[in-house]
Order: structure tokens, then C-alpha cells, then sequence
């Protein structure tokens, strides 16, 4: 069985941007599990956008 790939045309970091921005639009919904949901989703993406931000920061690099 193959793999299936996707070829991304955006960077790990733009994306996980983008899906904190979108998560953050819904969160105005109703209070309750869905909307709790929402913040959960929207704060995990941030925390995997800072961590992107830190793995590839230039101060992480080996020295030569």
C-alpha cells in the first residue's frame, strides 16, 4: 500500500497561523463543549507554532 503525499505550497508556520486564525473566528459561538473545544484546538496550534518558531530559530543551530 502506498502513502498518499501532498505537496504543501504553504510553510508549517503559515498554516499553523492561519488555523489559529480560524479557530479564534469560531470561538465567539455559544459558550459551552464545542466552544471549549475551539479555544483547546486554537491554543494547541499556537503552542506548535512557537515551537516550529524555536526549532528552526538560528540560536538552536549546531556549532561548527
Amino acid at each position: 500500500m502506498q502513502r498518499r503525499r501532498f505537496k504543501q505550497t504553504s510553510s508549517l508556520d503559515q498554516r499553523l497561523i492561519e488555523e489559529v486564525q480560524r479557530l479564534r473566528k469560531k470561538e465567539g459561538a455559544h459558550p459551552g463543549i464545542e466552544r471549549d473545544k475551539l479555544i483547546r484546538k486554537a491554543r494547541h496550534a499556537e503552542a506548535a507554532a512557537d515551537m516550529q518558531e524555536w526549532l528552526t530559530s538560528p540560536g538552536l543551530r549546531s556549532p561548527d
